[in-house]
């Protein structure tokens, strides 16, 4: 294999890994959101996606056009926010309280085999729904490509997928959105309030339960977006989220582009390069140091 074929692969490979990566990074956002307002490691994180995956394929069903698609994964963020919500009221804010916001044992506990719960029931309950054979939503878009080239004297081009593309551009414009959302407007405010300093915050007016809520229903749906996108490019199953729940925590540490192109090598490489970053430099490759005192 000679120089030009190998330059062709790593383009051809770093640029597939990117906008996977796009979209891993969006789905990473919502995970965020929820441990960074709420300090609640949410298991059923990668459930919820499943959930935006089958809402956007019903969502398609009922819509027409090359865009469906696309559109369907958008819609189904909302669906998702709404069950987020419903589940924060009826369950989650039964073990979140302003002393597990400091992460204190007791209620970090109950926190962890909670969410776990959850994710059993939605992966169950999605089995008893929709079947375990795996779906996905059809779009000819997936099965087509842009060349780049031909370069190198005509030796050399790169395919960008379609479907991939429009889906990496939807998934930077809504994160785009939401840091607008959080650094302009006043549920933003109310937000970073929260996780910065609840008790002064309740101090200042702000109703912390119900910052705590919509956070939960915004990183819901946000993973949810994340994986209606995806719902076009791969195939899924009620389970799928058991497998990109761990992806989503090692894109948090790794930011979602740098996992991207990672797992273009292997699934085992994340794991191995996660460990690496938590023995090298835990606060995360683009997190600062705190010291505690």
């Amino acid at each position: 294999m000679d120089f030009t074929q190998l330059s062709e692969n790593f383009l051809q490979a770093l640029v597939a890994s990117l906008l996977t990566g796009a979209v891993y990074g969006l789905m990473c956002v919502g995970l965020s959101l929820i441990f960074g307002v709420m300090r609640v490691i949410d298991f059923a994180q990668g459930d919820f996606m499943m959930l935006g995956m089958h809402a956007a394929l019903n969502i398609f069903a009922h819509l027409g056009g090359s865009a469906a698609p696309y559109f369907a994964a958008l819609l189904a963020g909302p669906v998702v926010f709404v069950i987020g919500v419903v589940v924060h009221r009826l369950l989650i804010a039964r073990v979140t309280d302003l002393r597990s916001t400091a992460l204190d044992s007791d209620g970090h506990h109950a926190q962890l085999m909670l969410t776990l719960g959850i994710a059993l029931i939605l992966q169950n309950g999605g089995l008893a729904i929709f079947g375990s054979s795996p779906v996905s939503i059809p779009t000819p878009l997936a099965s087509s490509a842009w060349e780049l080239g031909p370069m190198a004297g005509d030796r050399l081009s790169v395919f960008v997928n379609q479907g991939q593309t429009i889906a990496a551009a939807i998934a930077l414009v809504t994160v785009g959105a939401f840091v607008l959302l959080l650094a302009r407007s006043r549920l933003g405010k109310s937000l970073r309030a929260a996780a910065d300093n609840p008790v002064a915050a309740i101090y200042m007016g702000i109703d912390v339960e119900r910052a705590h809520r919509l956070a939960f229903g915004l990183g819901a749906g946000i993973t949810a977006v994340g994986g209606g996108l995806l719902a076009s490019v791969y195939p899924f199953q009620p389970y799928i989220g058991l497998e990109y729940v761990i992806v989503m925590y090692a894109g948090v540490v790794l930011g979602g582009l740098g996992i991207g192109i990672v797992q273009q090598l292997q699934n085992t490489a994340i794991f191995v390069v996660f460990l690496g970053v938590i023995l090298l430099r835990p606060q995360g490759l683009f997190g600062r140091a705190v010291r505690h005192t």
